[in-house]
């Protein structure tokens, strides 16, 4: 038997959308299967119809040769697949192996048998070489640990067939060697992997064949060593993408908004940091070098020890988001679906939540405006939705960041933090992100940008400020930046860079 998994024609349509027309896709045993396209091309949809979370309007599904009809979640596991969704479906306050066997847990004489769970949980901690304890309570785990406990409890099920939907993306380059490890350890024990990932450069590393999505449709499957990543993007987005980042074509202006010195004590002593209007500067390192943690007090969200911090040669304040806002800084969160939205509500609530009081008239709030307001800012930024009225939940990635940067803008902010901005959005929205980035730089705005992402600090950044465990190694200008001089500064450490670092 060719493949163990086979779909055929698949449609799917929700209210005003058509989510996947005549889509068609297969997998075998022991291989990893890539799916990409931009956000809204219908990945994750396929997926979750093959894993039973959605049903489709019409098509054919096989596993192992024989029809199935998967009406939901358990019959897919039954079936041995299992989905490792991007935002993790844990339960905080459980321990890890309450977690992994939810639902399942083995019983004696009506009680949870705990001993056979922690065991169980044991086996399969050590067949996938982690160091996580049984015992451990979630919520006190880093988030690579919550997704590889994600990845355990699709292993724990014995499936066969396993999705899954952006793994790396909170994830360090450590980590993503790690995963990638379990990942081919899973192909040589015979499992078939779907892998969706916007990190188009992981599929070399990983993927034997790719299909592509654009629009809900299918669009081809190639093995992954016959096609370019240029032609990748090139079919993902139906068009050639000739510049990756806009040109920096804006005059940097006066100084805007300058720290002499932020502190938290044993977590970052900060000095010296200079933002101009027109500028976009750069915050780079590692992963826990202390970038969200300034950034965080910068906008008010933890308190600090000392703040010695300017806008337009004025000292301020900062104890809360609250009087952060006030000053005119804006902070687009590196989780927006966690702390920049609220998922359940519309746009328009979502881009009018900083504004009540500029939408106030003789005390009462005025729907009528708040309407017009979130409709301007629709059309200025091009936010891809049917309506006002589409909820948060239901956008694409690249349609999501544009809500929270609307949410800033008709603030009136001055000073834009964007942290990870372009964490889990396809290659054509973060061209759109980029550009839209730019030209409020044109604008008169200045911009600090966070980011995990090398060549986005390069290809965007005017100048960088490198973190090391809480302080600055060094601040380079974009004319001598390089990949080489920021890992320099980034691990304080002299290297020659024509070897290994």
């Amino acid at each position: 038997m060719e493949y163990i998994l086979n779909m055929e024609d698949i449609n799917k349509s929700f209210p005003g959308v058509k989510a996947l027309s005549n889509v068609s896709i297969n997998l075998k045993a022991g291989e990893v299967h890539a799916l990409v396209g931009e956000n809204g091309a219908g990945k994750s949809t396929l997926m979750k119809i093959m894993s039973g979370v959605y049903q489709p309007d019409s098509g054919k599904i096989e596993v192992n040769g024989k029809e199935v009809k998967i009406e939901n979640t358990k019959k897919a596991q039954a079936l041995g697949i299992s989905i490792v969704f991007q935002e993790f479906n844990l339960c905080n306050d459980l321990t890890v192996a309450d977690n992994i066997f939810i639902g399942r847990h083995k019983t004696r004489l009506g009680l949870v048998d705990d001993k056979w769970v922690i065991n169980e949980t044991q086996k399969i901690m050590q067949y996938m070489r982690l160091d996580i304890k049984p015992t451990s309570i979630v919520k006190m785990l880093s988030v690579a640990e919550k997704q590889l406990v994600e990845i355990a409890k699709a292993v724990s099920i014995d499936a066969k067939i396993i999705v899954f939907d952006e793994p790396t993306a909170a994830l360090t380059d450590n980590e993503i060697d790690r995963l990638f490890e379990i990942i081919r350890t899973l192909k040589e024990s015979g499992h078939g992997i779907f892998y969706i990932s916007h990190r188009l450069e992981e599929l070399d590393k990983i993927a034997d064949r790719v299909t592509v999505l654009r629009d809900g449709r299918y669009i081809t499957t190639r093995n992954r060593k016959d096609i370019t990543k240029n032609e990748l993007i090139r079919l993902m987005v139906g068009r050639e993408l000739i510049n990756q980042y806009p040109e920096r074509d804006s005059e940097i202006g006066d100084l805007f908004f300058e720290i002499k010195e932020i502190k938290k004590n044993k977590v970052f002593d900060i000095k010296d940091i200079k933002v101009r209007k027109n500028e976009i500067v750069g915050f780079a390192g590692l992963v826990g070098a202390g970038r969200t943690e300034t950034a965080r007090a910068i906008f008010g969200a933890d308190l600090c020890d000392v703040m010695d911090m300017y806008i337009a040669s004025k000292k301020i304040t900062v104890k809360s988001p609250l009087a952060a806002i006030d000053e005119g800084i804006g902070y687009l969160t590196d989780d927006r679906k966690e702390n920049g939205l609220a998922l359940r509500l519309d746009i328009e609530k979502n881009i009018n939540m900083a504004s009540y009081k500029q939408l106030t008239r003789n005390s009462f709030y005025s729907q009528h405006m708040a309407n017009k307001n979130a409709e301007k800012y629709i059309k200025e930024i091009n936010i891809k939705t049917p309506s006002i009225n589409q909820i948060a939940l239901h956008l694409s990635g690249g349609n999501q960041q544009k809500v929270v940067l609307a949410k800033w803008l008709c603030k009136g902010c001055k000073l834009l933090i964007f942290d990870e901005p372009t964490r889990g959005i396809d290659v054509g929205a973060k061209y759109e992100i980029y550009k839209l980035m730019r030209e409020l730089c044109r604008q008169g705005m200045g911009i600090i940008v966070i980011s995990s992402d090398l060549p986005e600090i390069l290809g965007m950044c005017d100048r960088t400020y490198i973190f090391y465990r809480g302080q600055i190694t060094g601040c380079i200008s974009a004319d001598d930046i390089s990949q080489e001089k920021v890992l320099e500064c980034a691990t304080n450490v002299k290297n020659d860079f024509s070897g290994r670092l």
